[in-house]
């Protein structure tokens, strides 16, 4: 949520500020602003609300702003409403009208997080004589930063360290000192940030893609860590103020894996991605394609870290996420029940690290992350780190919290995913958990012919471009119901699991209400709600279940309702029951989310598109959610 970036080098600052700025737009925002400095002179800073595109007018495309170091914000309100005085960047003196113009104070800054504590912070402040112009919590850290350094006479670093032992919270901290020109000092703790250098240059973002286009040479800084950049150069330090070492981590996307590549939209773009994703990471996991005839087919995780003695000595599993993660966690949850035989609670992350239940000392906890910066499933990592569990992290940033917190971490490979809405990442945390299951099931030998399952896995990829081949048919039935103001997603087990994901896609972008049940829970009170036109959607791909939910779907027809199928191929014979089928290719039961959910994708996509929404970025939503 928010986005920062920060530029110092030979170009000038703003038009680079600016492209990052846009690249981030999918972290979700209702205000921007920069603040440039050039050289020995004061620093300008512009701000505006609504798109990125009124800063870019603003300051014509930058041109308005000459000067090589800058800092940029995209801001998502949280203390205080959407406002040009509210949006970042904010500065440690006072600040009239708009909060644009040239800046005359000693500091100026831009931060992502929430400070707790800032009410406190903002009495202790006005006793010391300062005066505030926003409601924001970031105006009062950036005073207290101004505060310390004028207090003590220190430089910029302890002046950092010391504001950031005082302050509760989350923040990635970026700052620019009056009597430091060229330099870009900052701060992080729990909210994301990277450091990217070149020759003569150097970048700050929140993710990766805002800076890909000019290095791919990326460090991460930890929490209550700090830095100082300038150009070509970053030295690190820690809270004690001594300079640390780091390793650079080169990322592998290149630029254009972030761009849209000919499609629409961004989300369009990465479910037609998703049989590569999943190619590239059944491929990293799976040890026997392509060797010689009479390899066996085989999960490897020792990379990940984990062997066989170690599966076989955990007692329970802990799956904790949130969002479509959580989903796919539920969805494994009955293939590593089946497989493994042994007991997964799939806990949502914003729940789990309050709850005072005991835990199993024994268990592994798996948490499941696509940015790895998910503020709940981080805390929920480190609470039951503190409880002495093995961390086990599923996600798709190298080098994010998370993976760096973990114990284990198995990387999926779906390279970057803008669109809010997620797709491919969903896909691939799918596939590692269902690896997994065989895994556990071969450690734990309660699992036979694992091959088998492995083969089937295999089988997606090609599999998933077949259901792609369909999408005229479900852009058809959208177009017919982008007007509904209901829509009911419903099966059992893994159906189920399906339907929640289903249900959450349609929300998120074609802001129809939609909702996800056990088909069983029907006669449970959710019927009433069912009336002439409402649209139900069953998932209908387990053979044991199907009969059981086709009823409850006829029982939602005889009340009114237009039915929506989903199923395999050849399996059932659905069409003399539902309105409209969608058929996907047959698979192994186990594993057919991965192929049923592509419908519901494309299905949420085409009405979205149809009602004329902005389909990768909705409103109210961030891709990553790093803050409560």
């Amino acid at each position: 949520m928010c986005g920062i970036v920060g530029y110092i080098g030979d170009k000038q600052a703003c038009p680079v500020l600016l492209e990052g700025l846009t690249k981030l737009e999918y972290r979700g925002y209702d205000s921007a602003g920069v603040a440039i400095r050039n050289g020995e002179e004061p620093a300008v800073v512009v701000k505006t609300t609504g798109k990125i595109r009124n800063l870019i007018d603003k300051t014509e495309d930058g041109k308005l702003l000459p000067g090589n170091c800058g800092i940029g914000h995209t801001r998502w309100a949280t203390h205080g409403a959407p406002s040009t005085v509210n949006a970042h960047p904010h500065v440690s003196g006072n600040c009239t009208g708009s909060g644009s113009g040239t800046v005359e104070s000693d500091v100026v800054g831009v931060h992502n997080g929430i400070i707790e504590n800032f009410q406190e912070l903002r009495a202790k402040m006005e006793r010391h004589g300062y005066k505030f112009y926003s409601e924001t919590d970031t105006e009062v850290l950036i005073k207290l930063v101004d505060y310390y350094y004028k207090k003590y006479k220190v430089g910029p670093i302890d002046a950092l360290a010391k504001t950031i032992v005082r302050v509760r919270g989350s923040y990635a901290l970026a700052v620019m000192f009056k009597e430091y020109p060229g330099k870009i000092f900052v701060a992080r703790k729990d909210s994301p940030m990277i450091i990217g250098l070149n020759k003569g240059e150097a970048f700050l973002a929140s993710d990766v893609p805002a800076i890909l286009s000019h290095t791919r040479n990326v460090y991460y800084i930890g929490n209550l860590e700090m830095a100082e950049l300038s150009a070509g150069n970053v030295v690190f330090y820690n809270l004690d103020g001594d300079t640390i070492t780091k390793e650079a981590v080169t990322i592998e996307w290149d630029a254009e894996a972030a761009q849209k590549g000919g499609f629409e939209h961004f989300m369009m773009k990465e479910i037609h991605e998703q049989p590569e994703a999943v190619d590239n990471t059944l491929r990293k996991y799976i040890r026997g394609i392509q060797e010689e005839e009479e390899s066996t087919l085989r999960v490897d995780l020792d990379e990940v870290g984990l062997n066989a003695e170690k599966m076989k000595a955990f007692s329970r599993i802990y799956v904790v996420a949130c969002g479509s993660a959580w989903h796919a966690g539920m969805e494994a949850k009955y293939v590593f029940e089946e497989f493994a035989r042994i007991p997964v609670n799939v806990e949502l992350a914003s729940e789990f690290r309050y709850s005072k239940a005991a835990l199993d000392h024994d268990a592994l906890v798996i948490v499941i992350s696509q940015s790895g910066e998910t503020a709940d499933s981080l805390a929920a990592l480190r609470m039951a780190k503190e409880q002495g569990l093995t961390i086990l992290a599923i996600v798709n940033v190298i080098g994010s919290s998370i993976a760096r917190e973990s114990d284990h971490v198995m990387y999926t490979i779906a390279g970057p995913e803008i669109s809010v809405a997620t797709t491919k990442a969903y896909s691939c945390q799918l596939i590692c958990a269902n690896l997994l299951a065989i895994a556990f099931g071969v450690a734990r030998n309660t699992l036979e012919d694992a091959e088998t399952y492995l083969e089937e896995l295999l089988s997606l990829p090609e599999k998933m471009r077949k259901v792609l081949e369909d999408q005229e048919r479900i852009q058809w039935f959208a177009s017919k119901y982008a007007s509904a103001r209901d829509i009911f997603f419903i099966g059992r087990g893994i159906d189920y699991a399906i339907c929640l994901e289903g249900s959450l896609k349609m929300k998120e972008i074609s802001y129809i209400h939609s909702e996800a049940y056990a088909a069983g829970e029907l006669k449970h009170g959710t019927i009433s709600l069912v009336e002439e036109g409402t649209l139900v959607i069953g998932s209908l791909t387990q053979s044991n279940l199907y009969e059981k939910t086709l009823s409850n779907m006829l029982e939602c027809k005889s009340r009114g309702a237009y039915l929506m199928g989903i199923t395999a191929y050849g399996k059932y014979d659905v069409e003399d029951s539902v309105n409209f089928t969608v058929y996907v290719p047959k698979v192994d039961e186990h594993f057919i989310g991965s192929l049923a959910i592509i419908p519901l994708q494309l299905l949420g996509y085409y009405i979205s598109v149809a009602k004329g929404l902005d389909v990768d970025k909705p409103r109210n939503l961030a891709k990553s959610v790093t803050v409560e």
